[in-house]
């Protein structure tokens, strides 16, 4: 049995322009260990997808309107409020994007990071600021009992990060849901956040799901991925075997459009076009007005996820084309 399995999830928010389908179908599941990666344009569902899994979509004006998240064995959809919470925190946590943002600016790091271990196991004040230390300590953050009573705009970009990535792992949870957690940070900074995830990943054996849309930060980090467009899976594949040969038109763009060392002075390759709007999806194929490869029966018939091999699988009807792939 997986550790997470989402099944055929539909995610719609409701607006004053129509019904906006942000997650069409999404299907994946993680095991203990494991990292998947989720890559994707911005406004292609991922982080929608892990709002849904964690419980914490707006609603109104989202709503979930079909699908299954099995966490544990459990249908987390199924689960009274109270079940859900938790949950959240003990056995699944998530690592925000913007750190600065997602911390509370008037009150000390030491003060939330505790609020964890008081919430979840009544830990006294005292108690509370020790494991506080402690977890900043595990993160890599210098002189942490002195830190522990600053606040969050007393540290750089990067220490909040690993503020944010103790705060996940202070209850030491079976999943970790980390969305964009190198965004506007330098490459040196990227590097370090990923390598300590990594590394309190294999300690504890967590499921990691990492949502990004750079290609360059799961290279190295993550074991399969999917990608996502307009809110819907169009590959899954192993890392390496998806970095060799891509099996969906969409992904080789995304690698393509990766500078690289060995081409200085090239035009840089990009896709053409804009992503789709939410309440206007093109039918059949979401991708076919920017397909290079794009035929008839791309706008009039909607690709299943093709098995490519054992393990991968591509939502294109032309997947066979594609340079490389067996």
């Amino acid at each position: 049995m997986s550790l997470l399995e989402v099944r055929d999830l539909h995610v719609e928010f409701h607006t004053r322009d129509g019904v906006a389908k942000a997650v069409n179908g999404v299907s994946y599941e993680v095991d203990s260990g494991e990292t998947l990666a989720v890559l994707g344009e911005s406004g292609s569902g991922k982080s929608v997808t892990a709002q849904a899994v964690m419980g914490i979509l707006d609603i109104p004006p989202g709503r979930i309107a079909a699908g299954e998240i099995v966490f544990q064995g459990r249908d987390l959809l199924k689960l009274p409020e109270a079940e859900r919470r938790k949950i959240r925190g003990s056995k699944m946590a998530m690592i925000f994007q913007d750190a600065l943002s997602s911390l509370n600016p008037v009150l000390t790091v030491g003060y939330q990071l505790g609020e964890m271990f008081r919430v979840h196991q009544g830990a006294s004040r005292k108690e509370a600021r020790e494991r506080a230390v402690e977890l900043m300590e595990r993160v890599r953050i210098p002189a942490a009992r002195e830190r522990v009573g600053d606040y969050p705009h007393q540290f750089s970009g990067g220490m909040r990060q690993r503020i944010m990535i103790a705060m996940a792992l202070a209850l030491e949870p079976d999943l970790i849901i980390a969305d964009e957690p190198t965004t506007a940070l330098d490459v040196t900074v990227q590097a370090q956040v990923m390598e300590l995830l990594a590394e309190l990943q294999r300690e504890f054996n967590m499921g990691l799901i990492l949502i990004t849309h750079d290609l360059g930060v799961v290279a190295d980090v993550a074991d399969k991925i999917a990608v996502m467009y307009a809110g819907r899976i169009v590959e899954t594949a192993p890392v390496k075997e998806l970095y060799r040969a891509p099996a969906h038109p969409y992904t080789r763009g995304l690698l393509d459009s990766i500078p690289r060392l060995d081409q200085k002075g090239h035009q840089l390759s990009a896709i053409k076009g804009m992503p789709p709007s939410l309440l206007e999806i093109p039918p059949a194929c979401a991708f076919n007005p920017r397909c290079p490869m794009a035929r008839p029966v791309c706008r009039t018939d909607e690709p299943p996820l093709y098995e490519v091999s054992e393990d991968r699988a591509s939502a294109c009807h032309f997947w066979k084309e594609m340079p490389d792939v067996p």
